[in-house]
């Protein structure tokens, strides 16, 4: 089993507002990079649609570290998922997108990570960064749009 290093951050401009996830996936020296956006979301949507979107993109069953800045995300996935499960995501806030996450999960060892965000960590000041910009074209889009 392959294992992956995935890094990932989420933004929304006004919360909710414009969002957008940033993604760095690695394996050994390859690394890939991935982002997206919507238009109107909230900073812990994008969190996790950071780590969904990242384990989206892997091809085959892999061992995954999802590093992120999420106390969300990471206590979500560590720790607080399998009760969710249990009480059928009752009074738990994004079920749509942790049914989602447990989907894309599934052929997966996956542990999660928490680090300090804006903290000088390379590839979550990178992660921040991809995320911002993709949050800054939905913003321009609803603009435009409007």
């Amino acid at each position: 089993m392959k294992k992956i290093t995935l890094f990932s951050d989420g933004s929304a401009l006004g919360n909710p507002g414009p969002g957008g996830y940033g993604v760095i996936l690695r394996y050994g020296d390859s690394e890939k990079e991935l982002s997206g956006s919507e238009l109107h979301t909230t900073n812990n949507r994008m969190e996790l649609k950071g780590a969904i979107e990242g384990l989206r993109a892997l091809k085959e069953p892999c061992e995954v570290d999802i590093i992120s800045d999420s106390s969300y995300v990471v206590k979500g996935i560590n720790e607080w998922l399998k009760n969710w499960i249990k009480r059928d995501f009752k009074k738990v806030k994004n079920p749509d997108l942790w049914k989602e996450y447990i989907e894309v999960a599934k052929p997966h060892k996956i542990h999660a990570i928490w680090v300090r965000g804006h903290d000088g960590h390379e590839e979550n000041e990178r992660c921040d960064i991809l995320a911002k910009e993709a949050a800054q074209k939905a913003k321009v889009a609803l603009t435009e749009g409007g």
